[in-house]
């Protein structure tokens, strides 16, 4: 019998090393996990519809998972998958459907939503700005980031002008870091756009996806990591460039989006709307010291402190 079964969704590269970097800091704590993970569903036009896509085969999952073991609690990872439970059980969640689904996006999801937050033993969001935008009345909460570290390999010269993630582009304003580069770049200069094929141009260069280790390395070659999303439910990307030294440029997108306040702290003059003139300061003017100050501003995010939250406080909560 698992201590805990946290059923998972797995829909993207993120998600699916989320769920696994929660299990491996559980185990590492003493408790015995099971990880059940919807591996893929399909994605119809409509949020409306791709969530219940992806919620119908999380509860099949979830009640294949029961027959088997009686855990001593359940963790749902995403709301999403927490949607149609067949028990109840914590709920772990970077974004709500309150926030990012709004209008006839969530018009069957934010009612059950509030239904389930309501009867959730225990929250587990990923940021206090998730905490925040959790529907009321609900249960005790813990929060527990998404750990992020500094990526392994030696230092590489920083040849590489600017680097952006544009996996699901329409979200992450893949076509503003576009515009804004091409005002912006000078003869020479390179965008580097990983997450998503495309067709090259002067001056951008697309990856497609890549794996995990030799997008970290792209981290360590960037001088600036660029993102405009429409809607940030967490940052890992960019909290993952603050890790590797990269100088962040970014909106003021709405959501969570955990890496907006330490952009803003680490230099306020490449955080708005006008993308392109924070591209020229970040390559032209970086402020001094700029890496440095990230990776430790990124720390309350390393393994360890994960890890002894994960101990110390969500397991205590999550077993009582």
């Amino acid at each position: 019998m698992p201590d805990i079964l946290l059923v998972a969704l797995g829909g993207t590269v993120g998600l699916r090393a989320s769920d696994d970097a929660l299990a491996g800091a559980m185990r590492r704590a003493g408790a015995s996990v099971t990880l059940v993970r919807v591996a893929a569903a399909r994605e119809p036009r409509t949020f409306a519809l791709t969530d219940l896509a992806w919620a119908v085969p999380a509860r099949r999952a979830a009640r294949r998972a029961l027959r088997d073991a009686r855990p001593l609690a359940l963790v749902y990872s995403t709301t999403t998958a927490a949607l149609l439970w067949p028990e109840p059980g914590a709920i772990r969640f970077d974004a709500t459907a309150v926030d990012n689904r709004p209008g006839r996006h969530g018009i069957w999801q934010r009612p059950v939503e509030r239904r389930r937050f309501a009867g959730a033993p225990l929250l587990l969001p990923c940021s206090d700005g998730a905490l925040a935008g959790a529907p009321v009345p609900h249960g005790p909460a813990v929060v527990v980031p998404i750990p992020v570290a500094p990526s392994a390999g030696g230092p590489a010269p920083r040849d590489i002008a600017a680097l952006t993630y544009g996996a699901n582009p329409r979200k992450k304003g893949l076509d503003r870091v576009l515009a804004a580069w091409r005002a912006a770049r000078r003869a020479g200069e390179t965008l580097v756009v990983a997450g998503v094929a495309g067709r090259d141009e002067e001056g951008v260069r697309y990856t497609g996806m890549v794996a995990r280790d030799a997008y970290r390395a792209l981290l360590r070659r960037a001088r600036v990591f660029v993102t405009a999303p429409r809607r940030e439910d967490y940052g890992i990307a960019q909290l993952e460039a603050l890790a590797d030294g990269c100088v962040l440029v970014t909106n003021a997108a709405p959501g969570p989006y955990a890496a907006l306040p330490l952009a803003r702290a680490l230099d306020a003059r490449l955080v708005g709307d006008d993308v392109a003139g924070a591209l020229r300061t970040a390559l032209d003017d970086p402020a001094a010291g700029y890496a440095e100050r990230a990776r430790a501003a990124v720390a309350p995010w390393a393994p360890a402190v994960v890890d002894a939250v994960v101990a110390e406080r969500m397991l205590p909560a999550l077993l009582e």
